[in-house]
Protein backbone atom coordinates (compact mmCIF):
# COMPACT_ATOMS: atom_id res chain seq x y z
CA UNK A 1 0.00 0.00 0.00
CA UNK A 2 1.03 3.87 -0.34
CA UNK A 3 2.30 5.19 2.88
CA UNK A 4 -0.41 7.59 2.76
CA UNK A 5 -2.65 9.59 0.18
CA UNK A 6 -1.77 11.81 -2.41
CA UNK A 7 -1.10 15.65 -0.94
CA UNK A 8 -2.40 18.65 -3.44
CA UNK A 9 0.61 21.08 -3.69
CA UNK A 10 -1.60 23.58 -4.72
CA UNK A 11 -5.40 25.26 -3.24
CA UNK A 12 -8.17 23.83 -4.92
CA UNK A 13 -11.18 25.57 -5.23
CA UNK A 14 -14.92 24.11 -5.19
CA UNK A 15 -18.46 23.73 -6.22
CA UNK A 16 -21.38 23.11 -4.06
CA UNK A 17 -22.35 19.56 -6.05
CA UNK A 18 -18.46 18.61 -5.42
CA UNK A 19 -16.70 19.25 -7.56
CA UNK A 20 -13.30 20.55 -7.35
CA UNK A 21 -10.77 23.05 -9.23
CA UNK A 22 -7.21 22.68 -10.09
CA UNK A 23 -5.33 25.42 -11.49
CA UNK A 24 -2.81 23.81 -13.01
CA UNK A 25 -5.31 21.48 -14.83
CA UNK A 26 -7.12 24.32 -16.07
CA UNK A 27 -3.67 25.37 -17.48
CA UNK A 28 -2.58 22.24 -19.07
CA UNK A 29 -5.46 20.46 -19.90
CA UNK A 30 -5.57 22.22 -23.41
CA UNK A 31 -2.02 21.23 -24.69
CA UNK A 32 -2.45 17.37 -22.80
CA UNK A 33 -5.44 17.31 -24.53
CA UNK A 34 -4.10 18.33 -28.05
CA UNK A 35 -1.02 15.33 -27.33
CA UNK A 36 -3.81 12.66 -26.39
CA UNK A 37 -5.75 13.32 -29.68
CA UNK A 38 -2.65 12.60 -31.88
CA UNK A 39 -1.53 9.72 -30.08
CA UNK A 40 -5.17 7.77 -28.66
CA UNK A 41 -6.88 6.38 -31.57
CA UNK A 42 -10.81 6.41 -31.56
CA UNK A 43 -12.75 4.40 -30.00
CA UNK A 44 -10.33 3.98 -27.20
CA UNK A 45 -11.13 2.74 -23.32
CA UNK A 46 -8.75 5.00 -20.71
CA UNK A 47 -8.17 4.46 -17.25
CA UNK A 48 -6.59 7.40 -15.63
CA UNK A 49 -4.55 6.63 -12.57
CA UNK A 50 -4.33 9.52 -9.88
CA UNK A 51 -7.43 11.45 -11.68
CA UNK A 52 -7.18 14.42 -8.78
CA UNK A 53 -10.02 16.68 -8.91
CA UNK A 54 -11.26 14.99 -12.31
CA UNK A 55 -11.32 18.12 -14.43
CA UNK A 56 -8.60 16.04 -16.97
CA UNK A 57 -11.10 13.29 -17.90
CA UNK A 58 -14.26 15.13 -17.48
CA UNK A 59 -12.84 17.94 -19.95
CA UNK A 60 -11.01 15.39 -22.64
CA UNK A 61 -14.62 13.60 -23.23
CA UNK A 62 -16.48 16.30 -23.84
CA UNK A 63 -13.39 17.34 -26.00
CA UNK A 64 -12.56 14.26 -27.64
CA UNK A 65 -15.40 12.09 -29.60
CA UNK A 66 -15.09 7.86 -28.65
CA UNK A 67 -13.34 8.25 -25.47
CA UNK A 68 -14.93 6.02 -23.30
CA UNK A 69 -12.60 7.41 -19.66
CA UNK A 70 -12.18 5.68 -16.01
CA UNK A 71 -11.35 7.69 -13.04
CA UNK A 72 -9.30 6.25 -10.37
CA UNK A 73 -7.85 7.22 -7.07
CA UNK A 74 -6.77 6.55 -3.43
CA UNK A 75 -7.20 9.69 -2.35
CA UNK A 76 -11.23 10.57 -0.49
CA UNK A 77 -11.27 14.35 -1.71
CA UNK A 78 -10.36 13.48 -5.15
CA UNK A 79 -12.45 10.86 -5.59
CA UNK A 80 -15.42 12.46 -3.85
CA UNK A 81 -14.41 15.34 -6.65
CA UNK A 82 -14.63 12.94 -9.85
CA UNK A 83 -17.96 11.01 -8.07
CA UNK A 84 -19.52 14.84 -8.76
CA UNK A 85 -17.92 15.11 -12.19
CA UNK A 86 -19.28 11.79 -13.04
CA UNK A 87 -22.52 12.18 -12.02
CA UNK A 88 -22.71 15.89 -13.82
CA UNK A 89 -21.62 14.30 -16.80
CA UNK A 90 -23.71 14.46 -20.23
CA UNK A 91 -21.61 12.14 -22.54
CA UNK A 92 -22.18 9.11 -21.01
CA UNK A 93 -18.36 7.94 -21.31
CA UNK A 94 -17.12 9.20 -18.09
CA UNK A 95 -16.84 5.98 -15.63
CA UNK A 96 -16.03 5.71 -12.06
CA UNK A 97 -14.34 6.52 -9.97
CA UNK A 98 -12.18 3.48 -9.19
CA UNK A 99 -10.28 2.94 -5.69
CA UNK A 100 -6.51 1.87 -7.26
CA UNK A 101 -3.31 2.11 -5.22
CA UNK A 102 -0.97 2.29 -7.73
CA UNK A 103 2.02 0.36 -5.34
CA UNK A 104 -0.59 -2.30 -5.16
CA UNK A 105 -0.39 -5.48 -7.84
CA UNK A 106 -4.17 -5.73 -7.65
CA UNK A 107 -6.04 -2.45 -8.89
CA UNK A 108 -8.62 -4.17 -8.26
CA UNK A 109 -11.81 -3.70 -10.38
CA UNK A 110 -9.52 -2.18 -13.17
CA UNK A 111 -8.62 -6.14 -13.58
CA UNK A 112 -12.16 -6.78 -14.49
CA UNK A 113 -12.08 -5.70 -18.20
CA UNK A 114 -10.36 -7.46 -21.53
CA UNK A 115 -7.59 -4.88 -21.22
CA UNK A 116 -7.21 -0.99 -21.69
CA UNK A 117 -6.82 1.31 -24.70
CA UNK A 118 -4.18 3.75 -22.72
CA UNK A 119 -3.23 4.53 -19.11
CA UNK A 120 -3.08 7.79 -18.44
CA UNK A 121 -1.60 9.60 -15.88
CA UNK A 122 -0.44 13.19 -15.21
CA UNK A 123 1.44 14.69 -12.34
CA UNK A 124 1.57 11.61 -9.92
CA UNK A 125 4.85 9.72 -10.41
CA UNK A 126 6.72 12.64 -8.82
CA UNK A 127 4.26 13.32 -5.89
CA UNK A 128 4.26 9.68 -4.62
CA UNK A 129 6.02 7.27 -3.20
CA UNK A 130 8.53 5.45 -5.69
CA UNK A 131 6.89 2.41 -5.35
CA UNK A 132 3.81 3.74 -6.55
CA UNK A 133 5.44 4.99 -10.45
CA UNK A 134 6.97 1.30 -10.16
CA UNK A 135 3.51 -0.61 -9.83
CA UNK A 136 1.95 2.11 -12.37
CA UNK A 137 4.09 0.25 -14.89
CA UNK A 138 3.71 -2.68 -13.33
CA UNK A 139 0.20 -3.00 -13.92
CA UNK A 140 0.30 -0.95 -17.48
CA UNK A 141 2.14 -4.32 -18.08
CA UNK A 142 -0.76 -6.18 -16.79
CA UNK A 143 -3.40 -4.64 -17.93
CA UNK A 144 -3.10 -2.70 -21.53
CA UNK A 145 -4.36 -4.06 -24.85
CA UNK A 146 -1.26 -5.35 -26.83
CA UNK A 147 -0.20 -2.26 -28.41
CA UNK A 148 -1.77 -0.17 -25.95
CA UNK A 149 -0.17 2.96 -24.61
CA UNK A 150 0.57 4.44 -20.84
CA UNK A 151 0.97 8.26 -21.06
CA UNK A 152 2.52 10.15 -18.63
CA UNK A 153 2.82 13.70 -18.01
CA UNK A 154 4.55 16.24 -15.72
CA UNK A 155 8.22 16.89 -15.29
CA UNK A 156 10.95 14.44 -16.04
CA UNK A 157 14.91 14.77 -15.92
CA UNK A 158 16.72 13.58 -18.46
CA UNK A 159 19.63 11.24 -18.21
CA UNK A 160 20.60 13.71 -15.40
CA UNK A 161 20.19 16.95 -16.69
CA UNK A 162 17.17 18.92 -15.34
CA UNK A 163 15.61 22.15 -16.67
CA UNK A 164 16.28 25.02 -13.05
CA UNK A 165 12.27 25.03 -11.93
CA UNK A 166 12.18 21.40 -11.91
CA UNK A 167 15.27 21.05 -9.93
CA UNK A 168 13.84 23.38 -7.70
CA UNK A 169 10.94 22.01 -7.53
CA UNK A 170 12.33 18.43 -6.68
CA UNK A 171 14.11 20.21 -4.00
CA UNK A 172 10.70 21.26 -2.45
CA UNK A 173 8.86 17.68 -2.65
CA UNK A 174 12.07 16.06 -1.32
CA UNK A 175 11.42 18.45 1.97
CA UNK A 176 7.93 17.08 2.07
CA UNK A 177 8.98 13.52 1.62
CA UNK A 178 12.18 12.42 0.82
CA UNK A 179 10.59 8.86 -1.43
CA UNK A 180 8.70 11.99 -3.58
CA UNK A 181 11.19 13.91 -6.52
CA UNK A 182 11.35 14.72 -10.06
CA UNK A 183 11.69 11.27 -11.85
CA UNK A 184 14.72 11.08 -14.82
CA UNK A 185 13.05 9.44 -17.04
CA UNK A 186 16.24 8.01 -18.68
CA UNK A 187 17.75 6.60 -15.73
CA UNK A 188 14.67 5.14 -13.76
CA UNK A 189 11.84 5.16 -15.44
CA UNK A 190 12.61 3.39 -18.85
CA UNK A 191 13.89 0.76 -16.94
CA UNK A 192 11.27 -0.03 -14.86
CA UNK A 193 8.95 -0.08 -18.03
CA UNK A 194 11.29 -1.96 -20.33
CA UNK A 195 10.95 -4.73 -17.34
CA UNK A 196 7.25 -4.27 -17.40
CA UNK A 197 7.20 -5.33 -20.87
CA UNK A 198 6.89 -1.62 -22.20
CA UNK A 199 9.08 0.35 -24.79
CA UNK A 200 9.49 4.21 -24.93
CA UNK A 201 6.89 5.52 -28.23
CA UNK A 202 7.21 8.85 -28.01
CA UNK A 203 8.27 12.12 -25.94
CA UNK A 204 6.63 15.86 -26.18
CA UNK A 205 7.26 18.82 -25.05
CA UNK A 206 5.11 20.91 -23.31
CA UNK A 207 4.70 24.52 -21.82
CA UNK A 208 6.26 25.42 -18.18
CA UNK A 209 9.10 22.48 -18.92
CA UNK A 210 7.05 19.35 -18.84
CA UNK A 211 6.94 16.40 -20.93
CA UNK A 212 4.14 13.85 -22.29
CA UNK A 213 5.80 10.87 -22.75
CA UNK A 214 4.68 7.60 -23.85
CA UNK A 215 5.21 3.88 -23.66
CA UNK A 216 3.65 1.07 -26.00
CA UNK A 217 2.94 -2.44 -24.79
CA UNK A 218 4.46 -4.81 -27.41
CA UNK A 219 2.00 -6.16 -29.77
Amino acid sequence: MADKPPVALETRSGDDDGRRYSPSAARNREPIRDVLSRLVPSPASILEVASGTGEHGAFFTASLEGLEWTYSDIDPEGLASQAAWQRLDKTGRLHGPLIIDASADDWLAAENTEGWDAIFSANMVHIAPWSAATGLFRGAGRLLKPGGQLILYGPFARNGVIAPSNAAFAESLKSRNPDWGVRDLDRELIPIAEAAGLALHGITEMPANNLTVCFRKAT
